[in-house]
């Protein structure tokens, strides 16, 4: 897993995060039953171990999505490919 976000990035995802998960954790305690805060916690701990990680998975597919966008498609199309290209 090779690091793809700076370390800026990752001190703000990992400040954002950590500030997310504390006010959810908060809001939980007074309402327990509201399944919405444990999805938003665990969205807000994704970000905080992104920034600690340096790494982003969202981030490393849009750039393999641009990679393959900005690839001759002319040797994809030749005989014996495996790409149908109809």
């Amino acid at each position: 897993m090779k690091q793809n976000i700076g370390i800026l990035n990752s001190m703000i995802r990992i400040v954002c995060g950590l500030t997310m998960l504390a006010m959810l954790t908060a809001k939980y305690t007074r309402r327990p039953y509201r399944g919405s805060y444990v999805f938003m916690m665990i969205l807000a701990s994704m970000k905080v171990a992104e920034g600690i990680l340096r790494y982003c998975p969202v981030t490393d597919m849009i750039k393999q999505g641009s990679e393959l966008k900005d690839m001759d498609l002319d040797d994809l199309s030749k005989e014996g490919s495996a790409i149908n290209p109809s």
